[in-house]
Formats: structure tokens, sequence, C-alpha cells
């Protein structure tokens, strides 16, 4: 049974940082894509960050790139994305998701209507405010 389980968010000034983590059981990184997904208020989901569990390699979206960075902790079962330089746009939810299509991590992920991943945890809430 695929579960992952978000934490980490909170409220934050802009310019400043956090880092949110992904627990996750039920399959391994080598088999499963997994991703950072965010939806703010009255908007669609949008994608942020993810990686391929065909070959390790790391997507990010043009809106984070140079201020995020994903990592995973194979040890511990836990994949993180550290945020930094935070912006009010960034308010959202996030959510960590997994795929057993494990190489199903690139730009066309994150395309609109580009299919879901299957398996989403229940999102961690990200407020940049001053």
């Amino acid at each position: 049974q695929v579960q992952l389980v978000e934490s980490g968010g909170g409220l934050v000034q802009p310019g400043g940082s956090l880092r949110l983590s992904c627990a996750f059981s039920g399959f391994t990184l080598n088999y499963y894509a997994i991703g950072w997904f965010r939806q703010a208020p009255g908007k669609g989901r949008e994608g942020v960050s993810c990686r391929s569990g065909l070959d390790g390699s790391i997507y990010y979206a043009e809106s984070v790139k140079g201020r995020f960075t994903f990592s995973r902790d194979m040890s511990k079962n836990t994949v993180s994305l550290q945020m930094h330089s935070l912006e009010p746009g960034d308010t959202a939810v996030y959510y960590c998701a997994a795929d057993p299509d494990r190489d199903y991590c690139s730009g066309y992920v994150f395309e609109d209507g580009a299919r879901a991943y299957t398996h989403w945890g229940q999102g961690t809430q990200v407020t940049v405010s001053s």
C-alpha cells in the first residue's frame, strides 16, 4: 500500500526558507517517479519538481529553478524539498506524489492536461507573507 505523508509547511516571510519532507512507504524510489506539486487558492495544480526512478534525474519547473532543491534520503524513505528565496507567489498547498511509471518525470509531466500522478499525500500548507 503506497502512502505519502508531507510535513514542514508553515508561515514564512518573503525571502525566507522552508524545508518540506515527504515520508513514503509501499514502494522504492528505483521503481517509482516521485514529485512535488502545489495548488494555490483558485488555481490549478502546478508541478514543482520531480525525480525519475529510472535514472535519478531531477526536473524543476522554471518558476522554482535555482531556488528549490529536491533531495532524497534512501535510508529514511524520505524525500525533501528545500525552498529558498520564497515569494508570495509560492503560497500554496504542497503535495508529494508518486507514480509507478518510474520515468514519468520531465517537462511534459507539468504541462496542462498531463496525466496526474497516481498516489498523493494529504498536502502541507506553505504561506509566504510579511
